[in-house]
C-alpha cells in the first residue's frame, strides 16, 4: 500500500498525504527507547512512503528537543524527507533569525521546506513577519512558510499583506481539524480555498476517539487520551461514536481509514499530521 502524493495548494511543494508528526518525540517516555527508538519511526515511515515530518521549536520536555531526535534520525535520509518546523509566537525579524539558525541546527540541514509561525503575535505587524520569512527564502534557508491556528481573517489579512508588498505569502495552514472538530469549515477552510493554501490537518483522529479502541468504561491504559487528555473521554459523543463505528464496519472500513478519507476528500486538505510513538502504531 503506497501513501499518496499532494501538492500543498497551489505552492511546489509535494508532500505525503499522511505525515507524522513529531510532537511525542522527546517528550517524557511516549516513544522508548529514545533516539533509537525515533529513528525505527522515522526510517519506516520513509520506507512506507511517508515524506512530511511536522515539528515545533517547542516540542519535547526540553525546547528543541524533538527537532534533534528528527535531525539525528533523518541523518543519511534528509533527501527523501520534506520537514516542516514551527517557530514560537514572536513574529519579530530578529525572533524569526535566531529561531531559524537554532532550527536548522538542532534538524541538522541546510535548509527547512517549510516554517510556520505557531500562533499569531499580536505584537508584531504581519508584514514584518512576512518580510523576515521572505529574506529566509530568498537566502535559500527555507523553501516555503506557513501559519499554524491563525483564525480566517488573520490568514486573508497575511495573504492581502504578502500581495500589497510583494512577498512571498504563506502556502500552508495548520490546524485542528476532524469529524469531531469541524470549526475550521466555517472559515479557516474557505479562507484557504480561497487563497490556494493547503491545510495540514493536526488530530485527524480527535487523539484516538477516531480509532475505534475506546468505548464508554473501556479506555487503554497506556492510550493518549486516557493518560492526558481524560476529558476528551468524560465529554465524548459516545452514540455518534457507535455509529460512525457501525458506518465504518459496514463498509469493509477501519474507522481509522474511514476518518483519513473523510478528511482527505474535503477540498484545501494536503497532508494529515498524526502523532506516532511505535512502529507497529506507525504500520
Amino acid at each position: 500500500m503506497s501513501v499518496g502524493r499532494r501538492h500543498v495548494g497551489g505552492a511546489n511543494l509535494v508532500v505525503s498525504e499522511l505525515a507524522i508528526g513529531a510532537a511525542p518525540f522527546g517528550k517524557g517516555d511516549r516513544v522508548r527507547d529514545g533516539q533509537r527508538g525515533v529513528d525505527a519511526i522515522v526510517h519506516r515511515a520513509l520506507d512506507l512512503g511517508v515524506t512530511l515530518f511536522d515539528t515545533a521549536e517547542s516540542y519535547g520536555d526540553a525546547p528543541g528537543r524533538s527537532e534533534e531526535l528528527l535531525g539525528n534520525a533523518l541523518a543519511g535520509r534528509r533527501d527523501e524527507a520534506v520537514v516542516s518546523t514551527k517557530f514560537r509566537p514572536g513574529g519579530s525579524r530578529d525572533h524569526i533569525r535566531r529561531a531559524v539558525e537554532g532550527s536548522l541546527r538542532r534538524l541538522r540541514t541546510d535548509w527547512i521546506d517549510l516554517y510556520q509561525i505557531h500562533s499569531p503575535d499580536p505584537g508584531t505587524p504581519i508584514e514584518e513577519t512576512l518580510a523576515a520569512l521572505d529574506e529566509l527564502v530568498i537566502e535559500g534557508k527555507i523553501r516555503y512558510a506557513g501559519s499554524s491556528n491563525f483564525a480566517g481573517w488573520q490568514i486573508a489579512d497575511a495573504e492581502h499583506t504578502a500581495r500589497a508588498r510583494g512577498y512571498r505569502g504563506f502556502v500552508s495552514a495548520q490546524h485542528e481539524y476532524n469529524l469531531l472538530w469541524r470549526k475550521p469549515e466555517e472559515e479557516i477552510l474557505p479562507a484557504v480555498n480561497a487563497y490556494q493554501l493547503g491545510l495540514l490537518a493536526y488530530f485527524p483522529l480527535q487523539n484516538g476517539l477516531l480509532t475505534g479502541k475506546y468505548r464508554p468504561g473501556l479506555a487503554p491504559a497506556d492510550g493518549k487520551v486516557t493518560r492526558f487528555k481524560s476529558h476528551l473521554l468524560r465529554d465524548a459523543p459516545w452514540a455518534e461514536l457507535e455509529r460512525f463505528s457501525a458506518y465504518a464496519r459496514d463498509r469493509g472500513l477501519t474507522e481509522v481509514q474511514l476518518a483519513y478519507g473523510w478528511l482527505l476528500a474535503q477540498p484545501g486538505v494536503s497532508s494529515l499530521v498524526t502523532g506516532v510513538t511505535t512502529v507497529a502504531q506507525l504500520d
